[in-house]
């Protein structure tokens, strides 16, 4: 069975392009990187016990340590990466949505590799608002077809 997962994709309208909320992925692997290192706020669910935007609504405050915005939420569709893993992803006009007191979740990782020792690491590092040009360059390549579909999803709207 695939492996599912759901998140949440927060977007304002400025003056000029849209941006989106983009999260810089934290251990040691992603620590030089910015290409391709970065994620929409997400996690796994099985979807037989719990519901998509519950549980991107779950994993937003997992990822961030603060709830995910009270807001009418899209469904913006599901997008599959290379490896079949499914990502189920919703939308939100974010533009009231502060960056001031996130606490990132923490994972546990053997580092140095093969050392026995356990350091842990945040599961984001950073999060920042990114023009979606520059935010299809930073996301992994998986979740790219997102911000088409959030570009869709606003001209539909007439934003």
């Amino acid at each position: 069975m695939a492996v599912t997962s759901a998140g949440i994709l927060l977007y304002r309208l400025g003056k000029g392009a849209p941006e989106v909320l983009i999260a810089h992925m934290g251990g040691p692997y992603w620590a030089g990187k910015d290409a391709a290192a970065w994620s929409i706020p997400k996690g796994e669910y099985d979807p037989e016990s719990e519901a998509a935007l519950d549980a991107a609504r779950r994993e937003f405050r997992e990822e961030l340590g603060v709830s995910a915005p009270d807001l009418p939420y899209a469904q913006l569709g599901t997008f599959e990466y290379s490896s079949g893993k499914r990502l189920t992803v919703f939308v939100a006009d974010g533009a009231d949505f502060s960056l001031e007191g996130l606490v990132f979740g923490e994972f546990e990782l053997e580092w140095p590799p093969r050392s026995g020792h356990a350091q842990s690491f945040p599961e984001i590092d950073r999060v920042e608002w990114a023009t979606t040009d520059a935010a299809r360059e930073r996301l992994v390549k998986g979740q790219r077809p997102a911000l088409d579909a959030l570009e869709e999803h606003l001209a539909k709207a007439g934003l």
